[in-house]
């Protein structure tokens, strides 16, 4: 099959360097690999979004010339096929709605298991929709960081694929659309690592194709925090791209050429000895803080 790779954001603000390196890595994997590199807009949490922030995502990637192969896809079109999969689910009792609240769990660390709902259900109020999840080991190699594994139930526990508002969780549309898009490989932040096993779980559920994995170093601001959740998240400035790009670059452990005259330029040049067995696993703090500061 021909490499298709895609960047997902969400979009709960506009582009910032931390999301930069994901979507760099992720074209420069699909680059390297003479595949396609997709767009799809996470747009499935309402209440989370920030107004024009798609828009102003989809305008800074070309910019800094991360320009993709096809149409952006829109999660929030897709309701039908989300849909279809649960319902998929439901059928072979695999789903059940779920009335408890966080403070409900903390005594068992969080975590709901078995299908044991510690509360019952209240009249009038939906509930959430939980799939069961097994005592299963899920394995996976992942490109980057190597041998993984977690057993469902006991790191996870019974997790939520429909909110109490009727939104469909990550884990559920995040599988249904790398199938639909004919995902091969997906390349994103480590944060979502832990999330993988459980997306494994719903593609064998599902009958869709399992894609390979790699998972790239996070950018962290200087309290360790993941920069979309920090102050320090400033947008990189489409004006202005080559200082954020090379720090990008560099972040992933390249090589960057300083006299590039534009983006597409450097980028050709560092796809040029790129290798995605040759990123860094934990990425280089020195071009973190660079990149942050010049966003």
């Amino acid at each position: 099959m021909t490499y298709r790779g895609r960047f997902a954001p969400s979009p709960t603000g506009c582009l910032h360097f931390g999301s930069l390196v994901a979507a760099v890595g992720s074209w420069l994997c699909a680059r390297h690999a003479g595949g396609q590199w997709l767009l799809r807009m996470e747009d499935i949490d309402p209440p989370r979004e920030v107004a024009g922030a798609a828009a102003d995502m989809l305008a800074t990637l070309p910019a800094f010339g991360l320009t993709a192969d096809a149409t952006p896809l829109f999660q929030s079109t897709r309701q039908p096929a989300y849909d279809a999969a649960f319902e998929q689910l439901r059928a072979t009792g695999l789903v059940f709605p779920c009335w408890c609240s966080r403070s409900d769990l903390a005594a068992s660390g969080g975590l709901h298991r078995d299908g044991r709902c510690v509360a019952s259900p209240i009249e009038g109020r939906a509930p959430a929709w939980r799939l069961r999840a097994p005592d299963l080991d899920i394995h996976f190699e992942d490109a980057l960081q190597g041998s993984q594994r977690q057993n469902l139930r006991e790191s996870v526990g019974d997790f939520v694929i429909r909110r109490v508002e009727g939104f469909y969780a990550y884990q559920l549309a995040c599988v249904v659309d790398d199938a639909f898009q004919d995902v091969t490989e997906v390349v994103r932040g480590s944060d979502l690592l832990d999330a993988t096993p459980r997306q494994i779980h719903l593609q064998r559920l599902l009958g869709l194709p399992t894609p390979g994995y790699l998972h790239l170093p996070l950018v962290l601001d200087a309290q360790g925090r993941k920069l979309s959740k920090s102050d320090a998240a400033h947008p990189v400035d489409p004006a202005n791209p080559l200082p954020a790009l090379r720090s990008a670059l560099s972040f992933l452990g390249l090589t960057v050429e300083s006299d590039a005259s534009d983006p597409a330029e450097l980028l050709d040049r560092a796809l040029v000895d790129f290798d995605p067995a040759h990123l860094s696993r934990c990425g280089n703090r020195r071009a973190a803080i660079a990149g942050i500061s010049e966003s």
